[in-house]
């Protein structure tokens, strides 16, 4: 199965080489081939897609309803990247989905101190909008530390 590519839109490689692509829903689905595999940041479930996906609800402008579960998720796409075309979105693709961009970035090994910055730089400069947001990233549990 063909993945995404460096440079197609949206697409973030993480430092593992792994590469997930970001969205906003409001836009269209950018052409080439549909993902494989989705998780949607939304205040109310989204409609099928057509492809396996996932909930996380999260309001707009606001944090996870269930960090713990976010993490799972997340955790999911990280083990998917290297083998599904992974998605992840919200309404505009910035604030949901850079924050939750960050925190698989920190996932992957980036320092939490670092990850906000890292997906600026490569994902989109206006990604994880609100102060809060870039709190939970900062505030998440970097892979290997005791109890998780």
């Amino acid at each position: 199965m063909e993945l995404w590519q460096r440079g197609d839109k949206g697409v973030l490689e993480l430092p593992s080489g792994r590469r997930v692509r970001g969205r906003g829903l409001r836009d269209p689905l950018p052409s080439g081939h549909p993902p494989t595999f989705g998780v949607y940041l939304l205040g109310a479930r989204p409609p099928e897609f057509g492809w396996p996906a996932r909930w996380v609800r999260w309001p707009d402008f606001r944090l996870p309803a269930d960090p713990a579960y976010a993490r799972t998720v997340l955790l999911e796409v990280l083990a998917r990247a290297g083998q599904d075309r992974v998605e992840i979105a919200c309404f505009g693709g910035r604030g949901r989905t850079g924050t939750a961009l960050a925190c698989l970035a920190v996932l992957d090994g980036v320092p939490p101190g670092e990850a906000v910055a890292f997906v600026r730089e490569h994902y989109h400069p206006k990604a994880v909008e609100m102060p809060w947001q870039s709190r939970f990233v900062r505030r998440l549990d970097p892979p290997g530390k005791p109890g998780h």
